[in-house]
């Protein structure tokens, strides 16, 4: 998903030559991403513009043989003034006497050739994994490794034209692979090599036929010299394609400083965007072309809560902690950073929602575009979610800049765990982190590489928390250690349930409002303006829009179940994502966008159906309701981490989408409703037991 679509798009003619340019954004200043070698195009800076473009008007284009431009056949279209001649029309085509220029690899520099020959038009350059002519090289990058016919195609022996004409995919993961040395990698290498197979290998090969071409100017030392703007470089000391000594010596002849990326490869703004996006942002408050924060220290204690947009449950338990918080510190005053659907729920409760949760990407709308019919392959929709994932961290990460909280609350916020996990020296707070499921799972269809990828993920978050563990103040795991599905992370890795008891407190399961306190049923029932003579069917699937296709087939039920339970009412929660209008509803089925005391008519009601949330599933266990769920397909949390806990409850009867017709799903609605079971309780009190962890750190 794109997070921030283009404001304009055009293309720029240079002689025959269309460069394809976007622009995001409207501030006073501009950024111009330089795209690096033509292997990639311009989506390569997705981690970094939609965030700088809430502040800036950035500018990207694709590189001339690669993305929405042209392809010229002649090697000579490609030297390094046709390149920087491209940049310098952009920046004439959207009107930009001035601009920061940006440049990764290549771009780095393009970025530093511009500011040397164009003075005017640079006000300061960030040199990312910079290529430059200067310090020592890898003789496996120069042309004529590339020139020379080889036998034997193995390792760098395919950076060769013979190899590229015939295996090019294959070339791009290797070296997409070298560029991405840092472990855990895996979504980089694949957007990577995909942006690289929308060229070729033949038009590859003129770009590097065209370093032999001479340049008409320096690209030595004399041309750093030449730089009068100010400079950041950024570069990783495991770079395989520049050497770190490269950039060393680049910032040495600039008289900057060098920052370096422990570990880091060739491409840091894509592996630790969080990391490199915070040294641009330092980098340009010190020029004064970027507010800097002042940093507010309130007098009361102050927390940053964020829930999880994915299900209007987890911001219903988030209400009850925060409730039970505030009871134990009455002068807590708690600020929401959260998206839509939940911020609706959170002004009905006139909670204080954070005014930079209007700049939050929705994550929402990118799981409801992951989704198919009644399908939703939730880990790599998690994949998938990095560009929003990113842009979240960031705006986060303004938030804790500005106001010194004394605690973030993290209910399954996995940006921020992941970002301050992987860079511990950003975090700004106390950090308490809440979920209720531990770990990826692969679907149980064999598929090797679904397999390896959740294991990598789990790996990689293990050795997050194991290696720096004082990143979380508090882990708290919603449930109890019974609640821990007994699977492994993963070949080679730990027993998820030993591992998370190690890891993880235990606050029981945490309901927004336990039913207890509903008091009697059938006053519950009265109060909602139930009566007494009618059996009533919820039917519900979420804050998200992924469950038209749900809704639609249960309706068709209704006609059928009434035929032997006549005084059924069905109601319909179809989510405020949904266009209620959207359905061909039957005459006396009720049908509503939004009810904020859902959890009530939960209880008051005589059967639900749902999806396989979890949230939602367990305030109908303690409810004692009777309900049917069905599990979105390939969603492994609901087809395994769900289920496995409703079964210790002896809770819900599991249905599949797939199989399951209107008939059959009314014969289930039928006998649920006329022999319904007794479902093990739920414990009270987890809300407060949760409050308690949290007091103990303000």
């Amino acid at each position: 998903m794109r997070t921030k679509l283009p404001s304009d798009e055009a293309f720029v003619n240079r002689d025959g030559v269309k460069i394809h340019f976007e622009i995001y954004g409207s501030g006073a200043e501009t950024i111009l991403f330089i795209p690096p070698w033509s292997i990639v195009h311009s989506r390569v800076y997705k981690a970094q513009v939609p965030f700088f473009a809430e502040n800036f008007r950035c500018v990207t284009y694709d590189p001339r043989g690669n993305g929405k431009s042209d392809r010229p056949n002649d090697a000579s279209a490609y030297t390094l003034d046709q390149f920087l001649g491209d940049a310098i029309a952009v920046l004439d085509a959207v009107g930009v006497d001035r601009a920061i220029l940006i440049g990764l690899s290549f771009g780095g520099m393009l970025a530093s050739l511009a500011a040397a020959q164009h003075p005017d038009r640079v006000q300061a350059a960030v040199l990312i994994g910079t290529a430059a002519a200067i310090g020592p090289g890898y003789p496996y990058m120069m042309p004529q490794h590339f020139l020379t016919q080889q036998q034997q195609f193995t390792d760098w022996n395919k950076y060769n034209r013979e190899y590229w004409l015939t295996n090019y995919r294959e070339f791009a993961e290797f070296f997409m692979s070298n560029m991405f040395v840092e472990p855990h990698s895996t979504k980089q290498i694949e957007d990577s090599v995909g942006w690289a197979c929308e060229t070729d290998g033949h038009v590859l090969g003129k770009t590097v036929e065209a370093r032999t071409i001479a340049p008409p100017f320096d690209v030595g030392e004399a041309m750093y010299r030449a730089i009068r703007c100010p400079v950041l470089v950024i570069h990783g000391d495991n770079d395989r394609i520049q050497p770190y000594e490269r950039a060393q010596r680049v910032a040495e002849v600039l008289g900057v400083e060098l920052k370096t990326i422990p570990g880091g490869g060739h491409n840091p703004s894509g592996r630790f965007p969080a990391k490199c996006n915070a040294m641009i942002i330092e980098f340009l408050q010190e020029l004064g072309l970027m507010a800097r924060p002042q940093r507010k220290t309130r007098r009361a204690r102050t927390a940053l809560y964020l829930s999880s947009p994915i299900g209007l449950g987890h911001a219903r338990r988030d209400l009850a902690i925060a409730r039970e918080l505030r009871d134990l510190h009455p002068d807590l005053e708690i600020h929401w950073l959260a998206q839509d659907p939940v911020t609706r729920l959170l002004e009905s409760r006139r909670e204080i929602i954070h005014p930079m949760s209007k700049q939050l990407a929705s994550e929402t709308r990118h799981i409801e575009q992951e989704a198919g019919e009644h399908e939703l392959h939730c880990f790599e929709a998690l994949r998938r979610m990095d560009e929003v994932l990113i842009k979240n961290f960031m705006h986060f990460q303004q938030a804790v800049e500005e106001t010194e909280y004394d605690l973030v609350i993290a209910d399954e916020a996995w940006d921020i765990d992941h970002h301050w996990h992987e860079h511990p020296e950003l975090k700004r707070s106390q950090l308490a982190w809440f979920t209720d499921f531990v770990g990826y799972l692969p679907m149980d269809n064999g598929d090797k590489r679904e397999a390896f990828l959740t294991s990598d993920y789990n790996a990689e978050m293990i050795q997050h928390v194991e290696k720096n563990p004082a990143v979380r103040d508090r882990a708290i795991f919603v449930g109890t250690p019974d609640d821990v599905v007994p699977r492994s992370f993963g070949e080679g890795l730990p027993d998820i349930q030993s591992w998370v008891t190690r890891h993880f407190e235990f606050s029981g399961y945490i309901i927004g409002e336990h039913p207890n306190d509903f008091g009697s049923r059938d006053e519950l029932r009265r109060s909602l303006g139930y009566n007494d003579d009618e059996r009533v069917c919820i039917v519900t699937v979420g804050g998200s829009g992924v469950g038209a296709h749900l809704i639609r087939r249960v309706l068709q039920t209704y006609p059928l179940v009434v035929q032997t339970i006549s005084n059924l009412r069905m109601i319909v929660v179809v989510g405020p994502r949904i266009d209620r209008g959207a359905f061909d509803v039957p005459q006396g089925v009720e049908i509503h966008s939004f009810v904020s005391d859902l959890d009530r008519h939960l209880a008051a009601c005589d059967l639900a159906v749902v999806q396989g949330g979890l949230t939602t599933c367990m305030e109908l266990t303690a409810a004692q309701t009777p309900f049917i769920y069905f599990p979105l397909k390939n969603h492994f949390e609901q087809n395994f981490h769900v289920p496995y806990r409703l079964h210790r409850y002896r809770a819900g009867r599991r249905m599949e989408f797939a199989s399951s017709t209107p008939e059959t799903i009314a014969e289930a609605m039928v006998q649920q409703l006329t022999k319904p079971g007794r479902f093990a309780l739920v414990e009270a009190g987890g809300a407060a037991r949760a409050a308690r962890m949290l007091a103990e750190l303000l």
